[in-house]
């Protein structure tokens, strides 16, 4: 961007100007620490310049919206047009419960819908199963059969709304049933919109909501890209998700390998299946966390995206520009929320919601204050939505397309992220590819550093995080929190025995056992998951056939 005699001019001028002008400083007002660092702990230097950025293409590593590497966003007019997706993640207790809550949502301006299922619908069990003993209905909504899904969308237009549904390992069995749902809405499926998590790679590393061995596994995701091809086309088939990955542990930059890796990884085991990368790419969706920092955070979204771009060019032989586009969602940090002081968390919130934006997200979830303490109310998840439409209505940050585009920090910081995200890939690569590396341990072990690290700055006060390890005060006892009822799991059985009395027990029956008989072969297993499901097959019955079929993943142990 600069010629080199303007560059050297440059590099000379700073070196005079810090033995000049910082030294001289320094002797009388010494800085507050010895060195720097951003959220994720890479150096942060006193002062960036052109020549931080001397080898910066703009044509080759920008470039413009909408067109690749895609840097600077994914669409030509990006926030101009419209907004991101306002998609408050919610779900606990009863269907019926939800369903007003989603309702409540909706009438306070939210664009989208992002449901949370509860423990024992995650790991596949009906809530009438032993090991779903007190967690019915308690980290998100119990969903054992069709009838519940029906309950849960009652009344919402399923041809009107974007659903996210945040399910993995039985997330075949759930979009089977919004499928279902939308037929008795005289809703045909290729009207629907929206995504399903279906990353279980992630869940393996970091999350732990895992059934079936990585083999089955792997094949249930690509049976899903290839039916939604042409049965569901506009519905995202996968949200590979580094969100957790953060939640876990890592830096930023880790965030962005490992979830990109995962991503090829599901890239490599569709084409293997014969699917056509354009066929089933464009389809593709990420799910990305959003911390405190805010100029890291936004190199990393701009950084992922020109790192997705090049992958999908380069290694996978691309043609269409829509499969190289990393399009994502964005939550808030979790776990940057703190018990203490949670009114702090508005604040860590709306820092959160603005490195979304300005990193280009397409849809957001912005966390309640109360969650460090209970699933949110009303009033709090009020809030966390009003804070997103401050951000898009009142801030002026979406008005033009990737605001900080040009800084030298920025740039140089993504840079800094793409580089030591395609190192990680890179060794990952040698590993055998991601699945292997996690049979080896490598992408835990690695989390578990970094978060290591984190926690030990933390509690040496290296790291403040305001009203935990400073600024405190003497707090009482929060209250007004949300509790689940534990009457929620005895209501749950007696609508499974409702179902079971009333259904057509020799049909579902017929429907499990041709699931089983196809499970062990290799045709498609959708069509028959999704039979077994309009017979009212319920969810623990179909992921006990697969479990017959496949059996159980077993973690390896990491020392």
């Amino acid at each position: 961007m600069f010629d080199k005699e303007k560059l050297a001019k440059i590099k000379q001028d700073q070196a005079n100007w810090n033995e000049n002008k910082v030294e001289k400083t320094l002797s009388k007002f010494p800085e507050r620490r010895k060195k720097f660092v951003t959220g994720s702990n890479q150096e942060v230097k006193r002062l960036y310049s052109p020549a931080d950025v001397d080898g910066l293409d703009y044509d080759n590593d920008l470039g413009y919206p909408g067109e690749y590497p895609f840097t600077r966003g994914v669409q030509p007019t990006m926030y101009r047009g419209r907004f991101w997706t306002m998609r408050q993640y919610a779900g606990f207790a009863t269907a019926e419960e939800s369903n007003k809550r989603y309702k409540y949502l909706l009438e306070q301006g939210q664009t989208g819908l992002s449901v949370a299922f509860d423990l024992p619908t995650q790991i596949g069990y009906d809530s009438n199963h032993p090991l779903s003993e007190g967690e019915v209905g308690k980290v998100g909504v119990a969903i054992d059969s069709l009838k519940d899904m029906e309950i849960l969308f009652e009344g919402i237009p399923l041809d009107k709304v974007s659903t996210s549904m945040t399910i993995n390992a039985p997330a075949s069995v759930l979009l089977a049933m919004y499928i279902a749902v939308a037929e008795k809405q005289g809703v045909s499926s290729d009207q629907l919109r929206g995504t399903i998590q279906n990353d279980i790679l992630k869940e393996y590393i970091a999350r732990g909501t895992y059934i079936f061995p990585t083999g089955p596994s792997m094949r249930l995701i690509t049976d899903i890209f290839e039916y939604c091809s042409t049965e569901v086309p506009n519905w995202n088939t996968i949200s590979i998700s580094g969100y957790h990955i953060r939640e876990a542990g890592s830096s930023a930059i880790q965030e962005v390998a490992f979830t990109l890796a995962n991503g090829i990884a599901y890239v490599e085991a569709a084409i293997k299946a014969g699917l056509d990368v354009d066929t089933f790419a464009p389809r593709l969706s990420f799910f990305f966390n959003a911390h405190n920092d805010l100029l890291e955070e936004v190199a990393k979204f701009r950084a992922a995206r020109r790192l997705w771009a090049k992958i999908m060019k380069e290694r996978f032989n691309a043609k269409s520009p829509k499969s190289m586009q990393l399009k994502f969602h964005t939550q808030t940090g979790g776990s940057t929320l703190t018990a203490q002081q949670p009114d702090n968390n508005i604040v860590r919130v709306a820092i959160q919601t603005l490195a979304a934006v300005l990193g280009g997200t397409q849809s957001l979830h912005t966390n309640s204050k109360d969650e460090a303490l209970a699933l949110p109310t009303e009033d709090s998840v009020r809030v966390a939505l009003r804070t997103q439409q401050i951000v898009a209505y009142e801030s002026g940050v979406a008005e033009t397309i990737d605001p900080l585009a040009g800084s030298y920090y920025i740039e140089s910081l993504t840079d800094t992220i793409e580089k030591g995200a395609m190192e990680y890939i890179n060794k990952i690569d040698t590993l055998g590819g991601s699945a292997e590396a996690i049979e080896k341990g490598f992408i835990q072990k690695e989390i578990m550093d970094s978060s290591y690290e984190y926690q030990k700055q933390v509690e040496s006060n290296d790291r403040i995080v305001v009203g935990m390890n400073k600024f405190q005060v003497k707090e009482e006892s929060p209250k007004g929190l949300l509790r689940v009822d534990p009457v929620v799991g005895e209501l749950q059985k007696q609508k499974i025995n409702q179902l079971k009395s009333e259904r057509d027990n020799q049909l579902i029956e017929e429907k499990l056992n041709k699931l089983r008989e196809v499970a062990q072969g290799t045709e498609n297993l959708m069509p028959y998951i999704l039979d077994a499901v309009r017979a009212y097959g319920t969810l623990g019955e179909i992921c006990g056939v697969l479990r017959e079929v496949f059996g159980e993943y077993q973690q390896s142990v990491i020392l």
